[in-house]
C-alpha cells in the first residue's frame, strides 16, 4: 500500500493502492516553476475516494468498490526518500528523483508536522528555505513580518500585541497570579484567570487542597501514570466516583487523545445516561449506552467502574453490571494503549471535548470527581498531583 504526491511534467500527482488497484489524479493545472510562487496543495483521501486539490482547483475521483484502509506502516518521507528502491514503481510515473523547491506547513490528518530539525526523524541535505529571520510563522495570529537590520519586526492586527503578536491585548494589563493563565475575553473587552491545579480565587493568589475535584465546565486534570510501563494493557481497569446535574459531558479519557489513532477507554454523559466508548485499535470506536432509563445526572454520587478483559467490556453502576458486551469476537486488537495518560473532565485548554472526541461527546465535565482507581491499584490516584486547570475544591461549599 502506498500514498505519493509528485510532481509530473509540471503537474501535481497524487496516487494511492490500498491493497487493489492504483488510483491517479492529476491537477488540472501546472505549477509555476519560477521559485518564487507558493502553491497550496491539499490532498486525501476518504475511504477509497480520492481529492486533489491544487490552489482551490479540485479533481475527485469516486470510489469504486474495494479496499478501504491505508496499511503502511512506513516513515512519512516529505521532498526525497532515504533509498529510491523503496518506492514503488507504480507510485510515480517517471523514475523517482527528489523534489528541488521549498515546502512548508505540512498538516496530516488535522495535525501540522514541525518541519525542525529536532521534531524530524532524519534527513538530508536540508536548508533553510527563506534566509531570513522572517520565517514561515515567526508572527503569530496573521501578523506581517518585516526584515530588520537586528532581525525581525511583527506588524500586529488590532487585537494582538508582542514582539511576535502572541500576547492579547486583553491580556496585557492582567493582574492574573503567577500560578495562572490569562484567559481573553474578547466580547467583553476584559479577561479571566485560570488557575493551576492547587490554586484558586480571581486572580488565582489562593491556595487550596482537595481530595473531591470540583469541574465548573472549563476545567481539566491530566494524569501521567507512573506505573503505565508495568501494566498488562490487555486487562485495564478505570473506577470513580461522580455527581452532576448536568445530562452531557467528559468524566474521563484513558488516552493520549493526540489524534484519531490513538487507543482510548472514556466515560461519559450522554442525555443523562452512562455512555462508555472503547476504541482498541484502527479508529473503530464502539459506543456502549446504558439502556435503562436510569438518569445519572440527579445530583447524587454515582460509582462506575469500567473493566476491559482483551475485548470483552464490563460497566458497573453503582455496583451493578449494567453492560456487559465483546467488541471484537474476532481479537483482532486486544490491548488498550493509552500511553499512561488520563483525563478528567475535559482536555488542555482550548481543546473542544466535542471537536476532539469527534462528537462522541458533547461539552466538558461539570460536577465532582473523587476515589479515581487506576488497574487493581490499592491507592486512590492524588488528583492534586497531576496537572490540570480550573479544579476547585469539591469538600467546600462553594
Amino acid at each position: 500500500d502506498f500514498l505519493c504526491i509528485s510532481l509530473v511534467n509540471g503537474f501535481t500527482q497524487l496516487r494511492y493502492n490500498l491493497g487493489d488497484i492504483t488510483v491517479i489524479l492529476q491537477s488540472l493545472q501546472k505549477v509555476h516553476a519560477n521559485g518564487n510562487t507558493w502553491h497550496s496543495l491539499s490532498a486525501g483521501r476518504v475511504g477509497n475516494e480520492g481529492y486533489l486539490d491544487l490552489d482551490g482547483i479540485n479533481v475527485t475521483r469516486k470510489a469504486s468498490p474495494g479496499m478501504k484502509a491505508l496499511d503502511a506502516h512506513t516513515d512519512f518521507f516529505v521532498g526525497g526518500v532515504s533509498s529510491l528502491n523503496l518506492v514503488n514503481p507504480m507510485a510515480i510515473e517517471n523514475e523517482p528523483t527528489g523534489f528541488t523547491g521549498c515546502i512548508r506547513e505540512i498538516v496530516i490528518n488535522n495535525r501540522e508536522l514541525n518541519l525542525t530539525v529536532t521534531d524530524s526523524k532524519g534527513g538530508a541535505n536540508i536548508g533553510d528555505c527563506d534566509g531570513t529571520d522572517c520565517g514561515y510563522t515567526v508572527c503569530k495570529n496573521n501578523g506581517t513580518c518585516q526584515v530588520e537590520n537586528s532581525g525581525f519586526s511583527c506588524s500586529c492586527p488590532r487585537e494582538w500585541t508582542g514582539t511576535m503578536c502572541e500576547q492579547s491585548i486583553y491580556c496585557s494589563q492582567n493582574t492574573c497570579g503567577s500560578h495562572a493563565l490569562c484567559i481573553p475575553q474578547p466580547s467583553s473587552f476584559s479577561y479571566t484567570c485560570a488557575c493551576a491545579l492547587g490554586w484558586a480565587g480571581k486572580y488565582c493568589n489562593n491556595k487550596i487542597r482537595f481530595y473531591i475535584a470540583k469541574f465548573v465546565g472549563n476545567s481539566y486534570i491530566k494524569y501521567t501514570d507512573p506505573f503505565y510501563g508495568k501494566r498488562d494493557l490487555q486487562y485495564s481497569r478505570l473506577s470513580l466516583n461522580f455527581t452532576t446535574n448536568q445530562t452531557e459531558g467528559l468524566i474521563a479519557w484513558m488516552g493520549k487523545s493526540e489524534d484519531e489513532d490513538n487507543d482510548f477507554l472514556a466515560i461519559g454523559l450522554a442525555h443523562g445516561t452512562l455512555k462508555v466508548v472503547i476504541n482498541l485499535g484502527e479508529r473503530i470506536s464502539v459506543p456502549l449506552m446504558h439502556s435503562k432509563y436510569f438518569s445519572c445526572s440527579d445530583g447524587r454520587w454515582h460509582f462506575v467502574t469500567v473493566v476491559q478483559n482483551q475485548t470483552c467490556i464490563k460497566v458497573y453502576l453503582d455496583e451493578e453490571l449494567i453492560l456487559f458486551e465483546d467488541i471484537d469476537p474476532q481479537r483482532k486488537y486486544t490491548a488498550l494503549n493509552y500511553g499512561g495518560i488520563c483525563y478528567f473532565g475535559g482536555f488542555e485548554i482550548g481543546r473542544k471535548v466535542n471537536i476532539v472526541t469527534t462528537g462522541l461527546f458533547q461539552k466538558e465535565f461539570t460536577g465532582k470527581i473523587k476515589d479515581v482507581v487506576l488497574f487493581q491499584d490499592s491507592k486512590k490516584i492524588q488528583l492534586m498531583k497531576a496537572e490540570g486547570y480550573n479544579i476547585h475544591d469539591g469538600n467546600s461549599g462553594h
